[in-house]
């Protein structure tokens, strides 16, 4: 390997440690946001099998999240003329990997926390105890903020990169 190619290598890897660091903030484990920057940043489809042996992990942590990334949209599978092995490429549009994971983060922890807020707003309403009334008013307060950030990643998500990042500009720039 030449010069280039070490330096190349060192620094993806530090970008793959470091994006399985971020992937825990994020909700999802080291692993899995390791073996998303792995294919998001290589330039050819990986095998379960090479996925292991470059980030040093079991066949079934490999496959697991491997699996699970391809649940979420950010990997598909590929097959290679003449190979039994599945490969694995990942998705490296910038914004439909966004899109993909705000969905998917919607549908693990904002559609969950409102139908929890729901229902206990449902459960309180009518409640004459000083106690009852405050708790229901403040899961009415949380509803409208929970079906508020919906709506917003609902509609983030479905917005074209171009449109999106007008909107960013005006809310940010």
């Amino acid at each position: 390997m030449n010069k280039e190619g070490v330096k190349l290598r060192e620094i993806r890897e530090g970008f793959v440690a470091q994006w399985g660091v971020m992937g825990t903030q994020w909700g999802i484990n080291r692993t899995m946001a390791q073996i998303h920057a792995l294919l998001m940043t290589g330039p050819d489809s990986m095998s379960t099998d090479e996925v292991m042996e470059e980030l040093a992990i079991s066949r079934g942590n490999a496959h697991t999240n491997l699996k699970e990334l391809v649940n979420w949209g950010l990997l598909r599978i590929v097959t290679k003329k003449g190979e039994r092995k599945e490969y694995f490429e990942a998705e490296k549009d910038v914004w439909e990997i966004f899109r993909r994971i705000v969905e998917q983060r919607k549908r693990r922890e904002l559609d969950p926390a409102l139908q929890t807020v729901e229902t206990c707003a449902a459960e309180t309403k009518g409640m004459k105890t000083k106690e009852g009334k405050a708790f229901h008013e403040q899961m009415v307060q949380l509803e409208e903020f929970v079906r508020f950030a919906s709506k917003m990643s609902d509609r983030v998500g479905s917005l074209p990169h171009g449109k999106a990042m007008q909107l960013a500009m005006k809310l940010f720039g």
